[in-house]
Order: C-alpha cells, then sequence, then structure tokens
C-alpha cells in the first residue's frame, strides 16, 4: 500500500461506544483505562457511554465522568432499557469520529486493546475483528458462540472466527450503512460486515467479568441465538421446506407399502399397524406446528419493522461542548 493510500485510511479522530447496564461496581475502573489506552494513540477521541436504562448508579458516575472529562466522555442516557444492539446503535446516532470502536463494560475484552484496533483499521479494513484468547465463558455460552458463527459466516459470507465478540472497529461510512437500515432486530457484527469490503480480525485477551454477574441467563441466551437466527437469514425457512418435503417422500412411500401390504396379506394386516400410523400421524403434526411457529416469528419481525417504531430513545447526552452559533 502506497503512502497516499495510507493517508486515505488514516484515522485522525475515533469515536468508542460502550453500552452501559447496571455496571457501578466496575464503570469507573473502565472509564480510567479507556482513557489511557486512547491516550496512548496520540489521536483524538471520544468516549461514548450509553447507559440502557441502569437502576443502579451507574447514571451518577456518567454524570460525574461527563462533567470532568467535557468533549471526551460523552454520556447519551436512554430513557429505558431497550438491549444491548440498540443500545450500540443509539452511540453510533451521535459518534463523530472516522473510526467507531464497540466495546462491553464488564471489562471481559480489555480496553488497552483499543490502540492495537485502530492501527489494524489505518491498514484500510472497513471492519477490525477480534478472537478472544482463552475465552473466561461457561461451556455453553462458548458452544452457542460457535453456532452463531456458523451461521454468521454462511449469512454474510464473510469468514470471521468470533463473531460474538463486540470489541470491534467500524469505518465511518459502514456505521453510517448501519444507521440507515432500519429493521428493530438488528445483530451488528453482521450487518458491519455486510457493508464491509475489506475485513479482518486479531487476536485479543479475554478476562472473568471484574464485577457481578452477565446479564443474560441460560433462557436470555436461547432466545438470543433464536433471535440472532431469525434476524439473519432465512435459513429456517428453507430446512422447513426440505424437512417438509422429506416427510411428505417418507408418507408417499408408507402409503404404496401399506397398499401392497394389504393386498398381498389381507385387510387383517392394516387393522394392526393402526397404531403406528397415529404415531406418524402425531410426528407430522407436531412438525406442522413447530413450522407454523417459525413461519410465524418471520411474520412478528414483518409486523414490528412495518410500525417502524424507533429502536431507542434518546432522554439526553452529556458531556458535549455546545457548538457555536
Amino acid at each position: 500500500m502506497t503512502a497516499k493510500n495510507m493517508s486515505k485510511y488514516e484515522v485522525n479522530c475515533f469515536s468508542v461506544v460502550v453500552p452501559v447496564y447496571n455496571e457501578e461496581g466496575c464503570i469507573q475502573e473502565l472509564i480510567d483505562r479507556t482513557l489511557k489506552a486512547c491516550g496512548e494513540t496520540q489521536k483524538k477521541f471520544e468516549i461514548i457511554l450509553v447507559d440502557d436504562g441502569s437502576e443502579d448508579g451507574t447514571v451518577g458516575i456518567l454524570q460525574a465522568a461527563s462533567a470532568k472529562h467535557e468533549d471526551v466522555i460523552i454520556s447519551c442516557i436512554l430513557n429505558r432499557n431497550y438491549g444491548q444492539h440498540s443500545a450500540i446503535m443509539a452511540g453510533f446516532s451521535i459518534a463523530r469520529g472516522d473510526l467507531v470502536v464497540t466495546i462491553d463494560a464488564d471489562l471481559q475484552n480489555p480496553p488497552e486493546e483499543i490502540p492495537r484496533l485502530v492501527a489494524k483499521a489505518e491498514e484500510g479494513y472497513d471492519v477490525v475483528g477480534t478472537i478472544r484468547q482463552n475465552r473466561q465463558d461457561t461451556f455453553f455460552r462458548r458452544y452457542a458462540s460457535k453456532v452463531v458463527n456458523k451461521i454468521a459466516q454462511k449469512a454474510t459470507g464473510v469468514n470471521m472466527k468470533d463473531y460474538g465478540c463486540m470489541l470491534r472497529a467500524y469505518r465511518k461510512n459502514i456505521v453510517k450503512a448501519m444507521l440507515e437500515c432500519r429493521e428493530n432486530s438488528t445483530f451488528i457484527p453482521v450487518l458491519g460486515n455486510s457493508f464491509a469490503r475489506y475485513t479482518c480480525e486479531i487476536d485479543v485477551g479475554h478476562n472473568e467479568r471484574a464485577v457481578g454477574e452477565s446479564k443474560y441467563s441460560i433462557w436470555k441466551l436461547f432466545n438470543l441465538q433464536f433471535n440472532l437466527l431469525t434476524c439473519m437469514t432465512t435459513f429456517p425457512l428453507r430446512i422447513l421446506s426440505i424437512i417438509g418435503g422429506f416427510i411428505s417422500g417418507i408418507g408417499v412411500l408408507l402409503g404404496i407399502y401399506i397398499l401392497i401390504m394389504r393386498y398381498l396379506r389381507g385387510e387383517s394386516w392394516a387393522m394392526q399397524g393402526v397404531f403406528t400410523l397415529f404415531a406418524i400421524l402425531f410426528f407430522i403434526c407436531g412438525f406442522q406446528v413447530t413450522a407454523m411457529g417459525i413461519v410465524g416469528e418471520y411474520i412478528a419481525r414483518i409486523y414490528t419493522d412495518v410500525r417502524a417504531r424507533p429502536r431507542y430513545f434518546i432522554e439526553e447526552v452529556l458531556g458535549r461542548k455546545k457548538e457555536k452559533k
């Protein structure tokens, strides 16, 4: 890459977007470490902390930080809890950097990795992903991540290994493209990659959660995996068509078999298989109900998107200097 091309991808200012929900135990450490890490880049930066309806003392800490570091730490307060990805989209909407870095607030992803993402983006990448090394998560979460990664690779055609890690960097044009998408069910890593031309991944560290517990219970993780599957691809509908065709084919073959056996052995043989037929009928009915549920999920998403309600509502933005008229 020539010097001229390098200047094209140079990052003059970058934004760090952090979704925050009930993190009073570790948010101050996050702020301090992120300030230090970003300062090492020798570039202009802003840290956007998006409070997603916290019910503890998190908002007070954010207010104090924004007052102390004006125009560097920006607190974006949402009026209620909308979910992690909606909170990040809210941060995207007010970000002013050439590059936007996302990171979780629980310190499992070290803020010290941010300068590496910025440097990698300057090599000309639209999206810089990360691969968590020595993951400090449960077996269920690691297995669920593998499933999501495989689905995301198929849906986007971009072969990234770790879509579940939110420590990522996006070019401003990619962020702008994501903001123009109006669907309510959003999985940001996949959505960003769908617009990216050049992507890469780097290895990063991964720590145990500093304070408190994960906001995702097993049931919430299950719902998340299902939501990701249905918002990223129509693959479940295609699977239903394939399975439905397969079951129909078995039904036809079974019908032919019963007719032949009845002809060879008489009516008494046909009566002996009545319970088997009931079992097959129940199986087919169960499949139909499951298929209707999945189709209903897609119809519900269409209904939600057609209403076009906002994904979030920003109550106030703190810490940003007022522009002179």
